[in-house]
C-alpha cells in the first residue's frame, strides 16, 4: 500500500468511526472537512472502500428505505450504498491511531492524525506532536544550511522565497511549541500529586490539550478539524 493510500484509508476508517456514511458524504467530508483530501477523487475513493469491504473492515448496506429504494430503481437510479466500521474496522483504526512512527510525522499523514487526535490518547498525541517538531526543526536547520551556501547566489525573489519557505516551518514549531505545552499541562491537572488516575490521563477527550487565548475564546494554536496545520510544505531549500 502507498503511503498516500494509507492516509485516505486511515481518514476513511476514522470517518465512519463517528457515524456510517454514503460515498458521496465521505467524499464531501474528506473534501470539506479534512482539507489535505481535496484533490482526491471518486475514482480513488471508491477503490479504497471496496478495499475495506473486501478486508471486512466495512460492510456495504441499503441506504435509503424500501419505498425509496423502488422509487429510485423505477426512475433508473441506484440507491446509495452506506458504508458502515465493522468490529475489525474499528480495531484496526485503532491500532492505526497508536502508530508513532515517522510516517506520522510528515506533512500529510500529520495533518490526518491531528484531524482524529480527539479520538487519539494523550501520550500518543504527545509522541507525534514531539516527532513532528523534530522532523521540523530538522528541515529548518537543512534550509537556514542551504540558504546560507546560496543566498550571494539567489536573486532578490528567489531568496524572498526562501525565508517565506522558512517563516512558515518556524511558525509550526511555535504552533507545535504550544499545543506540547498545553498537551503537558492539562497531563499535569489531570495527575495532581493526591492521585489522579493514569486511566484518566489517557483519555482521548479534547478537553484540556488546547492552548486557550484569552480574548475571543478560540483555541490559539488549534487547527480546527479540516483545517490544515500551519503550512511547512512550502519548503523550496529542501
Amino acid at each position: 500500500m502507498s503511503r498516500r493510500s494509507g492516509i485516505l484509508e486511515f481518514a476513511v476508517l476514522g470517518l465512519l468511526r463517528e457515524a456510517p456514511m454514503h460515498g458521496y458524504e465521505l467524499r464531501k467530508r474528506l473534501n470539506t472537512s479534512l482539507g489535505i483530501f481535496r484533490a482526491f477523487s471518486y475514482g480513488t475513493l471508491y477503490p479504497c472502500l471496496k478495499t475495506l469491504v473486501a478486508n471486512g473492515r466495512l460492510i456495504e448496506e441499503p441506504g435509503s428505505a424500501p419505498e425509496d429504494a423502488l422509487a429510485a430503481s423505477l426512475a433508473g437510479r441506484r440507491a446509495k450504498i452506506v458504508y458502515r466500521l465493522t468490529a475489525e474496522g474499528k480495531e484496526h483504526f485503532e491500532e492505526l491511531l497508536s502508530h508513532t512512527g515517522p510516517d506520522s510525522w510528515e506533512d500529510e499523514h500529520f495533518a490526518a492524525r491531528f484531524a482524529f487526535f480527539g479520538q487519539t490518547e494523550r501520550e500518543v498525541r504527545m509522541r507525534v506532536l514531539e516527532g513532528r517538531r523534530s522532523r521540523l526543526e530538522e528541515r529548518l536547520e537543512k534550509m537556514r544550511a542551504s540558504l546560507a551556501r546560496t543566498r550571494e547566489r539567489l536573486d532578490d525573489y528567489t531568496l524572498e522565497l526562501q525565508r517565506h519557505g522558512m517563516e512558515s516551518v518556524e511558525r509550526e514549531v511555535r504552533w507545535l511549541n504550544e499545543l506540547i505545552e498545553s498537551e503537558r499541562a492539562g497531563r499535569d491537572q489531570r495527575n495532581p500529586a493526591t492521585g489522579g488516575s493514569a486511566q484518566q490521563d489517557n483519555t482521548s477527550g479534547s478537553s484540556g490539550g488546547l492552548p486557550r487565548h484569552s480574548g475571543d475564546g478560540s483555541a490559539g494554536g488549534n487547527t480546527p478539524r479540516g483545517a490544515a496545520p500551519p503550512d511547512s510544505s512550502d519548503d523550496t531549500a529542501n
